[in-house]
């Protein structure tokens, strides 16, 4: 059953007044130097890693936008070569880099080569321009991730760490007493036991956003190699048909 909407402001003090706020700065409070430190520093990396994995998402997103113009502005001509540099559009995504470095290479070939090379040798040249192509742009759909993956890795570390120091500094401020009871260990287990929570609370969120991303950037880099495939193809075949239609004319 649905709840309406009018009932949501009386609802919400209800919620907020269950959360347990209070006892979360209670045992931040119980915890020692060490433990109030982690937990400053495993909020940072929450930042950290809610920024990363946005903005990654939202980059990735916006590239693959960038290259669905780009192959469809090649589709449009018959003859990629007669595809000015100029009228590529979006010439920072990764497709435009990839087309615009077969360019080049074709360009220098024309310059420093004799005429009538075979067209093997043309396409090694081509297709190794590709391969550096496709290897700058596979390091730039994966920048980042290693900042994420760190976070992820660190994060349940570094709780465990202020745990263990907590638990240890808990039962180290208990010798010398003559009686020891639950009541005066219990504030300093709990201040212990925070950082641990602490760093699950960013390892979760972390490690689902970074295989999340990790698949959809794959996603991408197999892409970008199925499509410097199929330029490299198109090429071959442009080259072939300029040179039957250069002996027609002889």
């Amino acid at each position: 059953m649905s709840l309406p909407i009018d009932s949501l402001p009386t609802l919400l003090p209800i919620l907020l007044a269950d959360f347990p706020l209070g006892t979360i700065l209670v045992y931040f409070g119980q915890s020692n130097l060490v433990g109030k430190l982690i937990v400053l520093i495993l909020f940072l990396f929450s930042l950290l890693g809610w920024t990363v994995m946005i903005g990654k998402y939202v980059d990735l997103s916006r590239l693959r936008i960038l290259n669905i113009k780009v192959a469809k502005k090649i589709q449009s001509y018959q003859q990629l070569f007669k595809l000015n540099e100029t009228n590529i559009p979006s010439r920072n995504s990764p497709y435009a880099q990839l087309v615009l470095e077969c360019f080049r290479s074709h360009a220098h070939h024309r310059i420093h080569s004799q005429d009538n090379r075979p067209i093997p040798i043309i396409m090694g040249h081509i297709e190794n321009a590709l391969q550096r192509a496709v290897a700058q742009q596979t390091i730039r759909y994966e920048s980042k991730m290693v900042v994420l993956g760190s976070i992820v890795t660190a994060a349940p570390f570094m709780g465990l760490l202020g745990t263990v120091w907590g638990v240890m500094d808990a039962f180290g401020s208990l010798t010398g007493q003559s009686s020891v009871s639950i009541q005066s260990l219990a504030p300093g287990v709990s201040g212990a036991l925070l950082t641990t929570v602490a760093g699950l609370l960013v390892a979760i969120p972390s490690v689902i956003g970074y295989n999340f991303l990790l698949s959809h950037t794959k996603l991408c880099i197999t892409e970008l190699e199925n499509f410097a495939s199929s330029l490299a193809d198109r090429i071959e075949l442009d080259l072939l048909e300029q040179n039957e239609s250069d002996n027609n004319q002889i």
